[in-house]
């Protein structure tokens, strides 16, 4: 049976049935200037000098829609990671699950997670434009269940529906902007893309901090909805029906015939094996190693049946074997999660070691995400403007990030200089904001393009995997050093029976301020302690990775033939 062609592939020098009909000049804005009217594009030539011009273009209009649509969406995706860090105590409290406060974002990012590389695939078959809409339906359906939950078991499923939908938001932008955009404009872009998700997170968690007690954290998640479907439907109607990605070739399929191709058992087994890992590394008492060893071996039996059974795998096999993008993504995974747990408990560090109000200590991710965009966009607008290898700054700024660490490491402290941790959280941010889109560029140049797509989905993924590793791991490191600090310190000035006091402190660091006495003195320094290790253990993570970073190597690959096009050029 011949298999749709690959879109990034060439399209055959002489005349053919797979050529336009009409010069560039003639297509119409709404479809793209390099789509062939049988809607199978082929891969765009360089341009004279060296640029790669975009696969698709779209009219002003419907550019300007889809960019201020897709800033909502992305937007409220973020928030929801950030908005926890300020107004869990409350809903810890009004649920009263003040030890299993960490689940509240652990369960949201594991879902967001698990189920991100599908998206990639269900938009090849699909079309971006509906997946993404289906995303935002499931998004808005888990902000109204969350805010009408009544009991902690309610809440986390509410927490998972919303990232079940935000999982398609991100990996879906990432594809829709890698279309439009050429690569002379490519960096800018993905750096516009980073700085909406950045602003997302830090206003989220000020806005959330500041509207905590006017609004109740109940319609924090409501209020979301109407939004997400808004933007949802704006965008739906704006991307052009015949807008495609991945493999064209789908379009031309019914619904069934695409529901057969996708590779279930490949998707059940590596969403499986994601959640399992996740679950035990969010354990905030002791690791469970069931879960642990369970997840490996599903993740054996993913890749098996990637290699041998899948007829049309989640993730193609080249990308399998590619050292520079396996590399990539396991030193996206490590540095990104040194990363969010800056994001994850700066905030905390402000509410209970400086007792700043809520929304002061959410103010705090201000500076970090703005650096985040400045150096996002400075690389993207000034330095990204060309294909080729990026392996020498990717490397630089991927060192730079571990001194950071350090530096805040010594700084949560009550007694430290606030403007001196303003500036640090700044620089982290900046460096973190180039390496993403370095990292991105880069990897581009390592993978074939007729991979792309999936490659950049793939990062995606692994970014979204460093916010749930980080949440996991980082806050069961915390919590577990917290705990042992706050029981120690307790014990050492001959003060019993605070079990209760260190049970509501561990998800509740807005309590210190109410402390008076030994009991004050005991939380800060527990907190200070805890804080101090969690960021001493991300720098010498963020050391590690780079080295995996550097092991990516410089030499682009040879372009590879893909097999679904080997078997249709057989057949013709």
């Amino acid at each position: 049976m011949s298999r749709a062609p690959h879109p990034d592939h060439g399209a055959e020098s002489t005349s053919s049935e797979r050529t336009p009909l009409l010069s560039e000049a003639a297509v119409t804005p709404e479809r793209s200037s390099k789509t062939p009217l049988d809607g199978k594009p082929s891969k765009p030539p360089p341009q004279a000098d060296g640029h790669v011009a975009a696969n698709q273009s779209i009219g002003l209009i419907r550019g300007i829609l889809c960019t201020i649509s897709l800033g909502f969406l992305v937007f409220l995706q973020a928030t929801n990671i950030s908005m926890l860090t300020t107004t869990s105590s409350k809903v810890a409290g009004d649920l009263d699950a003040f030890e299993k406060a960490t689940w509240f974002t652990s369960a949201y990012l594991i879902a967001m997670s698990a189920l991100s590389p599908l998206n990639g695939k269900l938009a090849s078959l699909f079309g971006p434009r509906n997946c993404i809409f289906a995303s935002t339906l499931i998004l808005a359906a888990g902000c109204l269940v969350s805010s009408a939950a009544e009991g902690f078991e309610v809440f986390i499923v509410g927490r998972c529906i919303t990232g079940v939908g935000a999982s398609g938001i991100f990996t879906i932008s990432i594809i829709i902007v890698l279309e439009l955009t050429g690569s002379k404009r490519r960096g800018l872009a993905i750096g516009l893309l980073n700085s909406g998700y950045t602003i997302g997170v830090a206003v989220g968690a000020v806005a959330a901090g500041a509207l905590l007690r006017p609004v109740g954290w109940r319609a924090l998640f409501w209020m979301q909805a109407p939004i997400a479907l808004t933007a949802g439907s704006v965008l739906f109607l704006a991307i052009p029906h015949d807008f495609t990605a991945g493999k064209k070739g789908a379009s031309d399929q019914s619904t069934l015939q695409r529901l057969a191709r996708i590779d279930y058992l490949g998707a059940i087994t590596l969403t499986a094996a994601i959640s399992l890992v996740l679950y035990a590394l969010s354990s905030p008492r002791k690791v469970p190693l069931f879960p642990i060893g369970l997840s490996i071996l599903v993740l054996v039996t993913f890749i098996l049946n990637e290699v041998y059974l899948a007829y049309d795998p989640i993730i193609p096999i080249a990308l399998l074997r590619s050292r520079g993008l396996l590399l990539t993504c396991l030193a996206t995974v490590g540095y990104m999660m040194a990363r969010w747990c800056v994001l994850f408990y700066t905030p905390t560090f402000a509410l209970a070691v400086r007792q700043w109000t809520p929304a002061t200590a959410g103010a705090i991710l201000i500076p970090t995400n703005a650096g985040f965009a400045v150096g996002g966009l400075l690389v993207g607008g000034l330095h990204i403007k060309r294909p080729g290898s990026f392996w020498l700054p990717t490397t630089i700024v991927y060192a730079l990030f571990p001194l950071s660490l350090v530096s805040l490491a010594f700084l949560v402290t009550e007694h430290s200089s606030a403007w001196l941790f303003v500036i640090v959280v700044f620089f982290c941010g900046a460096v973190t904001g180039a390496a993403v889109n370095y990292s991105l560029a880069h990897v581009l140049h390592l993978t074939p393009s007729s991979t792309h797509y999936v490659a950049s989905s793939l990062v995606a993924t692994f970014r979204g995997f460093a916010g749930s590793f980080g949440s996991a791991i980082g806050g069961g490191l915390f919590v577990r050093t917290l705990y042992t600090s706050l029981e120690d310190g307790f014990e050492e000035r001959g003060l019993r029976h605070r079990e209760d006091l260190v049970r509501r402190l561990l998800g509740s660091p807005d309590l210190v301020e109410n402390l008076g006495g030994v009991d004050r003195e005991v939380a800060i320094h527990g907190y200070e302690q805890a804080l101090k290790t969690l960021f001493i253990a991300g720098a010498i993570l963020a050391g590690v990775m780079i080295i995996a970073q550097a092991g990516t190597g410089w030499t682009a690959p040879e372009e590879e033939l893909d097999p679904t096009e080997e078997d249709d050029r057989t057949n013709e």
